[in-house]
């Protein structure tokens, strides 16, 4: 990717945005500095101008988001919502916070179905009635008024000053819009704003301009919740989403809350992973690879297998915790999550002690096939200060653009999460795979997610870590992982070649050139179907804290357009005072 230009013209832009409890590992921390990474360079910047400005993590994570949501409208936004995983180093907890997208109250289990009983095509995928109520607005308020140093005045101001001056569309921007092209062109309000002036795909260097936003951006900067779920931007995206055919109503709004879950925590040979709960399927997911990865060590231990033999082995994990995935998980506050036996030793032992080395498991041979399908545009951020605290948050819109929606006279685009809920549960669709019972919609609640922001923590090291992906993140963020345990630096966990089983379809999906044709051809020995995705996929962003010497490390994903920064030196409050 040719990023040299995009820089250049971001630095013209850049200049006018400057103005669950747990026990810590025993060793001492030496002085650090922060380090924001994040998918955009202004957003990487906006985070790291507030960590100088005196603002701690969750100060610096919510000017990232923000500038996210102006930047990458194709991947999350002020229409969406999203995971954050907080440690305060304060009160030495970690706190998961759900801003998740809910289902509107008058959401219903065949809200996409025909009178004949079969799924309306796009119509959990384009137009308001594909969204979810947002969380993002919900989200910054909470960090803000509960955990950061500063007022969303501060840490919202890049965003506006971006939103309203504009930012200068990039190759990845391209390539996105790409994808939904002709749903953008389907809503003009949408179109105006994400396309040239001939409604298409615009040039590069064109400039993205949304006082729209800036406006939505200043209310919840104002105002706080009010400035979003109540009075004129409330009333302002009711109108237009009931306008349009939709079924939100202003109370959807005034009843939103985000929730702060307990994380999920798991050991691994010495490493503590914390990640993400229910109605996330990733923290789970991983735990469960990795306890079969250790009830598999005697015998097979992963790290010192031949290629082929890991690729096996790493495939036919994967394909059990997908296929538990796919059974048992949903939004807790809906249906009872069996997590305890999930995350149990001994159950995850079980259900490993039929893998067979020497050949694949037929995922049809595992019990009956039910299958999540889920889109596949999110964003992701990672921020560590210099006191220890830190956030690793994931957050999307669905589909690339979500439903393609833009609520006129907000500047809001709106989410298309409600695709994620099982449309059709109990039903065999086209393909014979059955939808998952308990991520059947429901009013108020939250559609199952994959995405797993986490941190690993062992006796000398923090690592903060996750990416986007769809169904795919939950792999992408236990391959980085499994890097970290070898030993190797964030630039290898954030670009390491990709593959992925998730129990259904039956196939090892993989990235271009991740396998040479000899691997290719052991692998279908063993019984394994391979597919080429034909592209690249997902955006990881990763920050490492060496506790003993205080050196701190980060990288952005090559695939995307993102950029790691660490603080040049840690400031005192004397020097910033000056």
């Amino acid at each position: 990717m040719k990023l040299l230009p995009l820089l250049l013209i971001l630095s013209v832009f850049l200049s006018a945005c400057s103005d669950s409890n747990m026990t810590e590992p025993k060793s001492k921390t030496h002085a650090h500095t922060g380090a924001v990474a994040s998918a955009h360079p202004l957003a990487t910047q906006a985070g790291i101008d507030i960590l100088n400005k005196g603002g701690n993590a969750f100060d610096a994570a919510v000017a990232t988001a923000a500038v996210l949501a102006v930047v990458e409208p194709y991947s999350a936004g002020m229409g969406g919502g999203g995971f954050w995983l907080l440690h305060d180093a304060k009160q030495n907890k970690n706190i998961f916070v759900d801003a998740r997208e809910k289902a509107p109250l008058n959401a219903h289990r065949d809200m996409y179905l025909d009178k004949q009983g079969n799924v309306i095509p796009r119509l959990s995928i384009d137009g308001p009635m594909a969204a979810g109520i947002p969380g993002q607005a919900a989200a910054f308020v909470h960090l803000a008024e509960k955990y950061g140093a500063l007022p969303l005045t501060e840490t919202l101001k890049a965003s506006i000053t971006i939103a309203t001056n504009g930012f200068p569309v990039y190759e990845h921007y391209q390539k996105l819009v790409g994808y939904r092209l002709k749903t953008l062109q389907k809503y003009s309000a949408a179109a105006d704003v994400f396309l040239n002036k001939q409604h298409k795909n615009p040039k590069l260097g064109y400039i993205i301009k949304q006082p729209d936003l800036a406006s939505t951006l200043n209310a919840i900067a104002q105002k706080g919740l009010k400035g979003f779920y109540a009075g004129e931007v409330a009333a302002t995206l009711v109108a237009s989403v009931q306008k349009a055919g939709g079924i939100w109503q202003l109370d959807d709004l005034k009843k939103y809350t985000v929730i702060e879950r307990d994380v999920i925590e798991s050991q691994y040979q010495g490493f503590k992973l914390i990640s993400a709960p229910p109605p996330s399927s990733g923290g789970i997911a991983i735990a469960q690879m990795l306890n079969m990865l250790d009830s598999q060590a005697q015998s097979h231990p992963w790290q010192s297998l031949s290629e082929v033999d890991q690729v096996h082995l790493l495939s036919e994990v994967m394909r059990r915790a997908y296929f538990d995935r796919a059974h048992y998980l949903g939004d807790p506050d809906f249906v009872d999550v069996p997590t305890k036996k999930l995350l149990n030793k001994k159950y995850n032992q079980k259900i490993a002690s039929s893998i067979d080395m020497n050949m694949a498991t037929p995922s049809a041979s595992l019990g009956s096939m039910v299958q999540i399908l889920e889109g596949f545009h999110t964003t992701h951020l990672s921020v560590l200060d210099k006191d220890g605290n830190r956030v690793s948050a994931t957050l999307s819109i669905n589909l690339p653009f979500g439903s393609g929606y833009l609520a006129q006279g907000t500047g809001v685009l709106l989410n298309n999460e409600m695709d994620d809920f099982s449309s059709k549960p109990g039903t065999p669709n086209a393909y014979g795979l059955v939808g998952n019972e308990a991520n059947a919609i429901e009013p108020e609640k939250r559609p199952l997610s994959s995405m797993t922001p986490s941190f690993i923590e062992s006796e000398n090291e923090i690592a903060i870590l996750g990416t986007p992906g769809g169904s795919r993140i939950i792999t992408m963020v236990f391959l980085g992982l499994l890097e970290h345990l070898q030993g190797k630096p964030v630039e290898d966990w954030v670009n390491r070649p990709r593959f992925h089983h998730q129990y259904l379809p039956d196939v090892i999906q993989h990235e271009p050139n991740t396998f040479s044709d000899e691997t290719k051809q052991a692998l279908m020995a063993k019984g394994h179907t391979l597919k080429n995705v034909n592209r690249q996929y997902g955006n990881m962003h990763a920050i490492l804290l060496n506790k003993e010497s205080g050196k701190v490390t980060a990288a952005s994903d090559g695939r995307a357009a993102g950029q790691a920064l660490v603080q040049k030196e840690v400031q005192t409050k004397a020097q910033m005072s000056k």
